[in-house]
């Protein structure tokens, strides 16, 4: 998740006019969340963490308060709170003040893209407030739509009836939930949940569906993000130089996704498609450096900067430069590769010469002239290379990219080292 909580979450709901518990930023002045006590009663203090990280109120990281005295000192204690679940981690800047919203029903609702269905999926559940791993699967409805015509009323009316929700929470989830594709479809969106969706009932006893927490992700690619106007940080979290430089480049259609696996490994691989990306990351394990997806046809300029990036932080402790992909419909592999391959030389030229096996594995088009200027390449720098075509599984290039790397771990890198001339610590 890209964005999470209620500081942002109650503005971008704000575009489809869907109610939202009301919510004060860190730098709110007492008098603010006094006033905010005194309407309601009941506030939560909840830090702000940047990206999504789960199980924060069973780690105790959620506070509440009915006196102004309580809600600052939960104010100190969250402010900079650090919390870890499973692999992820995270550390606050600061907290929200919210809002209670006193109810009897909570619900929980998301949309995101399904591939069981190949189509946008709807999951709705009137036991909402929880984990919904936690309900029932008799309790949760997963329902797929048509993207072109949207999540309609009926969609929602059938779904709460095949629950047996209440009668008296259908009529507002049935008017306020189909606004919620709205923000999805038109802002680029890939996720949206709300859990818990708390309905408050008015002095007339009618119920009003209020989003008491938010979660969503963006397809930062997508050129509809940038109507929402949402500053650049909120698609930052905790990460490392080389990831902060890369992302800076999205300003393509071709991805930029790249993620630091291991800051010691040996096997630098750019990859290009999100299949080929899991099965490299999977049997390369700890060796290698990143994860990545630099699929898209990227052009020349963004390739080379992007590799350039690499190699700057990367070349120096790589014995095995893989690059890896499938086979590609679009992506010109001669523009690819020459990028890389410039990139290449000029890393040499400013860094100098570094023990390194380069390992391709690609189809695409204009492969052959992209293989042949990246050869060259390896050539005039004297590394040893191996290059595998579109005719070869992606299985058994991984698993030679494995093996190179265990050779020059028992050897050859020291081998290679002596032949260009440069120290074996290189």
């Amino acid at each position: 998740m890209q964005v999470t909580g209620m500081l942002y979450g109650s503005r971008l709901l704000q575009h489809v006019g869907f109610p939202a518990t009301e919510v004060l930023g860190p730098s709110a002045t007492e008098d603010e969340i006094q006033d905010l006590i005194t309407r309601h009663g009941l506030i939560f203090i909840k830090p702000l963490f940047k990206g999504g990280v789960g199980k924060k109120a069973k780690a105790g990281l959620i506070g509440k308060a009915t006196d102004l005295k309580v809600a600052l000192a939960e104010k100190e204690r969250l402010y900079f709170a650090e919390h870890r679940h499973e692999t992820a981690y995270a550390k606050a800047n600061g907290v929200t003040f919210e809002a209670g919203v006193p109810a009897e029903h909570e619900v929980y609702f998301s949309i995101t893209d399904d591939t069981r269905f190949r189509a946008p999926s709807m999951t709705l559940t009137h036991r909402g407030g929880v984990d919904i791993e936690e309900i029932p699967k008799g309790d949760v409805a997963t329902i797929p739509f048509d993207a072109l015509t949207g999540l309609k009323a009926f969609v929602v009316a059938n779904a709460l009836s095949d629950l047996g929700a209440p009668k008296e929470i259908v009529s507002p989830l049935v008017q306020h939930l189909p606004r919620l594709w709205e923000l999805v479809h038109h802002y680029g969106m890939t996720t949206l949940e709300l859990n818990p969706i708390r309905l408050r009932a008015d002095s007339g006893g009618r119920l009003t569906p209020m989003a008491c927490d938010f979660k969503c992700g963006f397809d930062r690619d997508d050129p509809r993000v940038s109507r929402l106007g949402l500053p650049p940080h909120l698609f930052t979290s905790d990460v490392s130089d080389f990831e902060q430089e890369v992302n800076q480049l999205r300003t393509h259609q071709g991805q930029s996704d790249v993620f630091v696996i291991n800051p010691e490994g040996t096997i630098l691989a750019p990859t290009f498609g999100g299949g080929a990306n899991s099965l490299v990351t999977e049997v390369l394990g700890d060796a290698a450096i990143i994860s990545s997806d630099f699929g898209g046809n990227p052009p020349y300029d963004k390739m080379k900067a992007v590799a350039a990036i690499c190699f700057r932080h990367f070349l120096k402790q790589t014995n095995v430069l893989f690059v890896v992909g499938g086979k590609s419909n679009n992506t010109d592999i001669l523009t690819t590769f020459r990028s890389i391959g410039d990139a290449l030389r000029e890393a040499f030229s400013q860094q100098g010469p570094v023990p390194l096996y380069v390992v391709v594995g690609r189809g695409g088009p204009n492969l052959v002239r992209g293989m042949g200027y990246l050869a060259d390449t390896c050539d005039a720098l004297g590394l040893p290379y191996r290059f595998f075509g579109f005719d070869s599984a992606i299985s058994e290039v991984v698993t030679y990219a494995k093996r190179i790397d265990a050779w020059m771990k028992a050897g050859g890198r020291a081998e290679l080292a002596r032949k260009l001339g440069v120290d074996r610590a290189a």
